[in-house]
């Protein structure tokens, strides 16, 4: 197989923009990362476009990615729409590694967009809200009765004058469930939060760059017990583009690239409490393929859609031991600063998430942070980095699943 390059990445400010569209977004992002790369859009041979939501905010369906992308140069190559729920982007990704690796094309090209926001927020979580088995809704409102352990936690919420999305009250029973496994606590997670602003505020492509304090964090309206307002990601716009090619490509181009060395992909399984879950097997596979274990990671980008989940991520990871999530956290070691930088970026709690454009985000982070061009929240020496990006619920598992190891 091929050895395949990150050569150039981009993405658009994360936020609320009521006058853009996916294909403005995602205009922005493409330019952005050809120009990066040293490349035009004749240069690319295939691209995987990544959206979950448009069809149920504003209609498109069936063809997003030749919509989006109409304007942009890159109309007659294959074209892929990819949809995955919360790990659409990293999908893509995966979809155009493995492209360049098999020798089909030389060059492709991954885009994540998403317009999330609508003057109707109650269609915003409409569309968050079937990222489930909706043939089997009974029996996730059953479990989430129940308080059962599963995890990553899915999807997001947004405070809408006291709505909240479905998914909360689901994170919620994982919430609980871990803080009687392993005594964590709702401080412990206030001071996820404050990590994830405080490492934003550092990021000028971020959603929410203003500081909080865990008394903040704390007061903050209760969502679903134990979760306040800011332990959850926000809804918000936003696009990102990766190009990859082949190694010798890489070369001819002069750039400084960054090498993928494992991207997996997993779907959820009916397990049981005592079987891997989502992100164990993944990480699995992704660390046997790259020759790392997690104690070479230098940087990681996870997806901590709510709080609790960057905790229980660690120890899903092998960043730490089983339950010693919340003592990895007040280590400091996943801070800035610290040996084994998290969500450099500000994650999702505070970057932002864009559902569609959000595995793609991550890499950009990565990459960049590998280039070492992401200025004051730049990881010194970085040279081995993971991205884990679930996406949806099924049961007590993630329904889908990419991590990624990359390194210079």
């Amino acid at each position: 197989m091929t050895e395949v390059d990150i050569v150039g990445t981009a993405m658009t400010r994360f936020g609320k923009f009521p006058d853009s569209t996916v294909r403005s977004l995602a205009e922005e992002a493409v330019a952005d990362a050809l120009a990066d790369a040293g490349l035009t859009a004749a240069d690319v041979g295939m691209v995987f476009f990544s959206n979950a939501v448009a069809g149920i905010i504003t209609g498109q369906e069936m063809i997003r990615g030749q919509v989006a992308l109409r304007h942009t140069g890159l109309l007659g190559v294959p074209m892929v729409n990819v949809e995955n729920a919360c790990a659409s982007a990293s999908t893509a990704f995966h979809l155009a590694v493995g492209a360049v690796a098999s020798g089909s094309v030389d060059v492709a090209l991954a885009v994540g967009a998403e317009k999330m926001t609508h003057e109707d927020k109650a269609r915003s979580f409409a569309a968050i809200g079937t990222a489930v088995d909706l043939l089997q809704l009974d029996d996730l409102e059953r479990w989430t009765r129940g308080g059962s352990a599963g995890s990553p936690l899915p999807e997001e919420a947004e405070d809408d004058g006291g709505k909240r999305s479905f998914f909360m009250d689901v994170y919620a029973a994982n919430t609980r469930a871990y803080m009687r496994a392993t005594g964590a606590t709702a401080e412990d997670f206030a001071e996820v939060a404050v990590k994830s602003h405080e490492h934003a505020a550092l990021n000028p492509k971020a959603q929410y760059r203003s500081p909080v304090t865990a008394e903040e964090v704390l007061a903050a309206r209760v969502v679903s017990d134990p979760l306040t307002l800011l332990m959850c990601s926000p809804i918000g716009d936003g696009a990102a583009a990766v190009v990859v090619c082949s190694a010798e490509r890489a070369r001819r181009l002069g750039v400084r690239p960054v090498r993928v060395r494992s991207c997996e992909l997993v779907s959820g399984t009916d397990r049981s409490a005592d079987e891997p879950g989502a992100v164990e097997r993944a990480a699995a596979r992704a660390y046997d393929r790259a020759g790392v274990g997690p104690q070479d990671l230098d940087v990681v980008e996870l997806h901590d859609a709510a709080a609790p989940a960057e905790l229980i991520t660690y120890e899903e990871l092998g960043l730490c031991g089983p339950g010693e999530g919340a003592a990895l956290l007040r280590s400091g070691e996943t801070r800035l600063g610290g040996r084994r930088v998290v969500n450099p970026s500000g994650g999702l709690l505070s970057k932002g998430h864009p559902i569609g454009a959000t595995g793609a985000a991550q890499l950009v982070e990565l990459a960049d942070q590998l280039r070492d061009r992401c200025g004051q929240r730049q990881v010194p020496g970085a040279r081995v980095a993971l991205a884990e990006n679930g996406g949806g619920f099924l049961g007590a598992d993630a329904a889908a699943m990419v991590v990624t190891v990359l390194s210079v």
